[in-house]
């Protein structure tokens, strides 16, 4: 499962919305899939289908997170016309190990959809997520929905 503050989940449609018509993507950082971490990358290819995250901006953001003990756990990227699901391009080019893939679709301006996969061998798998409310993920009381 994959936990996500409610500040960084809103930062990611936030993201996506400012970005809109084009896709927006990034990074999100943390430790065994709870979320800590949020860096905002540039589409180098500045399209409404595809994205290229900088790569001397990811280069940075790994040294960042290995720097501070974490690691990269999310990579996300927003379609701003269709569903939150991964293209066939999408997993063709989902290559790093190990990573969720989130999706915040924008098909519906006033209700974003967004939705977290495992990808491996090409296919993508449907991950539980959960939006922690209230609370910093080193605290014992959280209040979480799944979603």
């Amino acid at each position: 499962m994959l936990t996500i503050p409610e500040m960084i989940f809103d930062a990611l449609i936030s993201h996506a919305r400012s970005g809109s018509p084009l896709e927006v993507c990034g990074i999100l950082g943390g430790i065994d899939g709870v979320v800590s971490e949020h860096f905002p990358m540039t589409n180098t290819d500045k399209s409404r289908e595809h994205f290229m995250m900088d790569p001397k901006e990811q280069f940075a953001v790994v040294k960042d997170l290995r720097a501070k003990g974490k690691k990269m756990i999310v990579i996300y990227h927003s379609h701003p016309d269709t569903p939150a699901r991964l293209s066939e391009e999408d997993l063709r080019l989902a290559l790093t190990p190990g990573v969720s893939y989130v999706i915040v679709s924008l098909a519906e301006k006033k209700k974003p959809v967004v939705k977290s996969y495992r990808v491996e061998g090409g296919v993508a798998t449907p991950e539980q997520m959960a939006i922690e409310y209230g609370g910093r993920p080193c605290q014992t009381r959280r209040k979480l929905r799944l979603i």
